[in-house]
């Protein structure tokens, strides 16, 4: 009857450390269609300017 109570004493004080990794590795999972849903947060960049420089510069060194 000893050991029993060992080994139950043993797995309650292991069970809030193993809860405590699971909240931390399921946090990132859940949040992902958390941000998805708010679609109007996101934040982009201006589209650059196509300046063209770069098929100058091709067409000018097959020339030479």
């Amino acid at each position: 009857m000893n050991r029993i109570a060992a080994n139950a004493l043993k797995t309650l004080r292991l069970l809030p450390r193993a809860a405590l990794i699971l909240v931390l590795l399921a946090a990132p999972v859940l949040a992902v269609p958390m941000m998805r849903a708010d679609a109007g947060s996101t934040i982009e960049a201006p589209a650059p300017r196509k300046s063209g420089v770069g098929f100058v510069l091709l067409v000018s060194l097959q020339r030479g």
